[in-house]
């Protein structure tokens, strides 16, 4: 990756299918300008298969713990249980590539103090539904867990976020060349990380 400004992290932000397709792309690229965040680098993809599971990257131990959550909806539904939960937990991840290649998304690295835990709290919880409202999925969506698992489809929360500064700098590779990422100062970033000296 390019240089950075120091103390900087950077974090992977995928404006997802629903977001692309309800034309909420430029709403949400300015709530993350105005936190002061700043835009690396951002471009329009269509995502493969491959590309999904490689950015997903799960293992049986979380298929197994979202399966049993997936389990406990379908018997709070009074519905059949037919497969084992780590089964369940696998079609997660099925019904979010399924999801996530229905439209072009949009992949962008911001930049910025902290980044990685200012973008999970622009964001909000992962569910819509109980998401806190002043945060984008609060905001701008109403779907939940139970009703996408009872349409067997991936939940439409609008936003992709990286959790950690390790799975950014992961999650970026995936999606950017170096050549991609690009590193230069805003008037912001001279305003906001740089003392003002008085004449």
């Amino acid at each position: 990756m390019t240089q950075r400004q120091p103390h900087q992290e950077r974090s992977l932000v995928l404006l997802k299918t629903d977001a692309v397709q309800r034309s909420l792309v430029g709403e949400i690229i300015k709530r993350f300008e105005q936190k002061g965040l700043k835009i690396s680098a951002m471009k329009m993809v269509w995502p493969t298969e491959q590309q999904l599971m490689d950015h997903y990257n799960k293992d049986d131990e979380w298929f197994e713990r979202k399966g049993k959550g997936v389990v406990e909806d379908l018997k709070a539904q009074g519905r059949e249980i037919e497969k084992e939960p780590i089964e369940y937990g696998r079609d997660i991840i099925r019904t979010v590539v399924r999801y996530m290649t229905e439209s072009p998304v949009v992949a962008l690295v911001l930049e910025g103090n902290q980044s990685v835990a200012i973008v999970s709290r622009t964001v909000g919880g992962t569910e819509p539904l109980t998401a806190d409202i002043g945060t984008i999925r609060g905001d701008y969506s109403i779907d939940s867990y139970s009703h996408s698992t009872l349409e067997n489809r991936g939940v439409k929360n609008l936003i992709h976020q990286s959790e950690s500064v390790e799975e950014a700098e992961r999650e970026i590779a995936i999606w950017f060349s170096e050549s991609e990422v690009h590193s230069y100062v805003t008037a912001q970033e001279r305003i906001m990380y740089e003392a003002i000296k008085k004449a």
